[in-house]
């Protein structure tokens, strides 16, 4: 199973745009995209996306390989499928920590 994180990372909230100032004008992020459902900003080393929507909590991305086999093995070990959007391609896995993340290939 390959693995590792992403630079990539994502939250909801109510106002993307709003919430996207907080970031940008109290930790340097800088807008690269702004759209009415989402707003992309990124840092150094890192990409931050804010997506319109109720707040989540964050989503890191890790790249698993194999997504279909991941998820399994995954819900398998008490992960709950948060959201799964193949067309997206989008799917939030919980773990039993609390953390969410979502599945890339």
């Amino acid at each position: 199973m390959a693995n590792g994180f992403g630079t990539d990372f994502i939250i909801q909230a109510e106002d993307p745009q709003a919430a996207a100032h907080f970031y940008v004008e109290k930790l340097g992020f800088k807008f690269t995209d702004d759209t009415p459902s989402m707003v992309s900003l990124h840092g150094k080393n890192i990409n931050f996306f804010i997506e319109r929507g109720p707040p989540h909590g964050p989503v890191f991305e890790v790249y698993v390989g194999d997504v279909q086999a991941a998820k399994a093995r995954l819900v398998e070990a008490g992960c709950t499928i948060v959201k799964d959007e193949p067309h997206v391609p989008r799917c939030y896995v919980r773990d039993p920590n609390g953390v969410m993340y979502n599945l890339a290939p």
